[in-house]
């Protein structure tokens, strides 16, 4: 598509948009009276208008049916995790038996790592992304001290070329092939959650398996963001938050995924809790955990009601919005009018003040594009901000602008080159 860099062009755009209603489905925070230009979803997603309904509907289950509410009412609480595996699995590519909402992400993280990260001797080390996420590093360097082993030796982080600022793909599998008779374990983020860069999640399945280690992903940047194929791809086990690109509130449930593939071996570790036994028999309450089947037969713990109704509630909308492709296909439309905007207005302050750091290949990004302010970065962001534009900070010099799909329009990306093509005044202030 060729664009343009002018209001009227961006209306247009948002006129032929068919996910253009969805935008009312959310609440966006206000400043001055004025809604903002939110582009912070990849760090917290808005809030569905839907929310407070379905957070009312149990909060009301809960004042007139008390304990009864477990298998009372229209959703009873027992069950109520059923309601949502049927709509998180198209988000992940899955069948409902594969997924399941539960925890937190880190939580969920050392719990499918006891399960699939089993070092010997000979094979115990891990291959992941250098640059993750630090809640993916911690855990990984204290799921590999807890086995006995120094993580210098037994983590292997795969870097950039020099001078570079994302990974390729066949840099990934060269490094997992060279080291693959010592591979317990390869484990990534979906999406590097400071570039923006998306793994080629499929193929660094393939070259995991090849060399007979586990294959997982954390999907916290991923899940919600772009299309994925858990189980097609083969993957061994996923987990990912709920509040970023799937707006389930701050701190919101986590999901898990286990591949049916693993559902009779009967040799993986888990740790048990009463709420993962065998449903049928739980109430039986006798002693030796019998899982129950799928990926349920890993929660641990009582399900957390009003989160998961919150989640409900955003997945809900996803389900209006017909999942993952058609979000997918404006998404791609969103961040190349960004890469085009802010390549405008590099070209109109006639120096490149503003480096994209995540990849141009659409293929290889989701919803976020990152960007380096090289000069004056932090007075730019502050300005954006106090112009009613939100997006995320990342020390030094990276500011994270994400126009989600499900709720951003063309014109936020173009009002947000406006501002942006001001900076000469904001190194004055």
């Amino acid at each position: 598509m060729t664009f343009e860099n002018n209001l009227s062009f961006a209306q247009s755009l948002d006129a032929q948009d068919p996910l253009k209603e969805m935008r009312n489905e959310y609440l966006f925070p206000q400043q001055n009276g004025k809604p903002f230009i939110y582009l912070c979803g990849n760090s917290l997603g808005l809030q569905p208008k839907l929310a407070k309904e379905v957070l009312d509907l149990q909060l009301n289950n809960w004042q007139n049916l008390a304990v009864e509410g477990w298998f009372e009412g229209n959703e009873p609480w027992m069950f109520y995790h059923k309601e949502l595996k049927k709509l998180m699995a198209p988000i992940v590519g899955a069948s409902p038996q594969e997924v399941c909402p539960m925890n937190t992400l880190t939580v969920n993280l050392h719990l499918l790592m006891v399960s699939f990260y089993r070092p010997t001797k000979e094979r115990f080390k891990v291959i992941m992304e250098a640059g993750a996420f630090p809640s993916d590093q911690y855990a990984i360097e204290s799921q590999v001290r807890f086995h006995g082993y120094d993580p210098k030796e037994a983590i292997i982080e795969v870097s950039p070329k020099t001078g570079a600022h994302t990974l390729e793909t066949s840099d990934i599998i060269a490094e997992i092939e060279k080291h693959g008779s010592e591979i317990a374990l390869v484990l990534f983020g979906g999406i590097n959650y400071f570039t923006g860069q998306l793994f080629d999640m499929e193929s660094i399945t393939k070259a995991g398996h090849s060399i007979g280690a586990k294959v997982g992903f954390d999907l916290a940047h991923a899940a919600g963001n772009v299309p994925l194929q858990l189980h097609q791809w083969e993957v061994d086990f996923a987990c990912w938050c709920s509040y970023k690109y799937q707006n389930a509130g701050p701190g919101g449930i986590s999901g898990i995924f286990v591949h049916q593939k693993h559902f009779n071996d009967q040799t993986l570790h888990r740790f048990a809790g009463w709420w993962g036994y065998q449903e049928n028999n739980r109430f039986l309450m006798e002693k030796g955990f019998v899982p129950e089947a799928g990926a349920d037969g890993w929660q641990v713990s009582c399900t957390q009601v009003m989160p998961m109704a919150l989640y409900h509630a955003s997945l809900q909308l996803f389900e209006k919005a017909g999942f993952m492709e058609p979000l997918r296909e404006k998404s791609k439309k969103l961040t190349a009018y960004l890469h085009y905007i802010i390549g405008q207005v590099n070209e109109q302050l006639g120096y490149e003040q503003f480096k994209i750091i995540t990849p141009q290949n659409p293929e290889e990004r989701g919803a976020q594009v990152s960007i380096i302010a090289k000069e004056h970065g932090k007075k730019v962001f502050d300005y954006l901000v106090k112009n009613n534009v939100l997006g995320d900070w990342r020390e030094p010099n990276v500011i994270r602008l994400s126009p989600v799909p499900m709720y951003n329009s063309f014109e936020d990306v173009f009002k947000t080159g406006e501002l942006l093509l001001t900076v000469k005044s904001i190194a004055n202030d």
